[in-house]
């Protein structure tokens, strides 16, 4: 809850109408309790959409009330769903909109070669991936994915850019978040300038009185 509070506020100064869709993935979920991957944390899947972190945690709390947290966690499914909005924003051909997913787990990937597959596909789209570790868990791979020093690869598949940030929220415990601001964000600014120049689109001007 701590990490998700500290590293969404971060996120929320950034968007302007502070409404998140929340999804939460690795549990059983009611009526049936089958594993899901993908499920909207307030169970209303034709509006998943929280007001403010606040409204994130809130729809947090009272999920953890009605679904049993089960592995393996899979982080290809949450990637795919916000790749179809980036996909639908970028058919519009102007620079109005890019999509971060902020992906929170206390868990060690387990489809690994999917999420690999899932984000070099989103590494054309406007959207950026930031992966908080949180807990003690082996986190190693993850570095991998933030792929700094070469771009993220799969059998012949290339990323077209570097899409993902990773922090491991332990490594804060004792910093200002000040710090964990700036290590969260840290390459997003770069991520969208070069995602939209890849494109041959300019920021939007804002007309002056609106």
């Amino acid at each position: 809850m701590k990490a998700l509070v500290a590293v969404g506020s971060i996120c929320e100064q950034y968007d302007t109408d502070k409404l998140f869709p929340s999804f939460g993935f690795g549990a059983k979920i009611p009526p049936n309790r089958e594993i899901s991957h993908e499920f909207p944390l307030n169970f209303n899947p034709s509006n998943p959409y929280c007001a403010g972190i606040a409204g994130v945690t809130g729809a947090y709390q009272a999920a953890l009330q009605h679904v049993t947290l089960w592995g393996p966690t899979n982080a290809a499914p949450i990637i795919n769903h916000v790749a179809k909005f980036a996909q639908e924003a970028a058919q519009s051909g102007v620079a109005n909109n890019y999509f971060i997913l902020l992906l929170l787990t206390d868990g060690v990937i387990s489809d690994m070669a999917d999420t690999k597959r899932a984000i070099i596909q989103a590494s054309s789209l406007p959207m950026s991936v930031i992966i908080v570790g949180v807990g003690s868990a082996d986190f190693s791979d993850m570095h991998e994915l933030d792929s700094d020093d070469s771009l993220l690869h799969y059998g012949s598949m290339q990323a077209q850019r570097d899409i993902v940030q990773f922090v491991a929220f332990r490594n804060y415990r004792s910093s200002s978040p000040a710090d964990l601001a700036r290590d969260v964000l840290a390459e997003v600014p770069d991520q969208v300038v070069e995602h939209f120049h890849l494109k041959g689109l300019h920021p939007m001007v804002k007309q002056a009185g609106k």
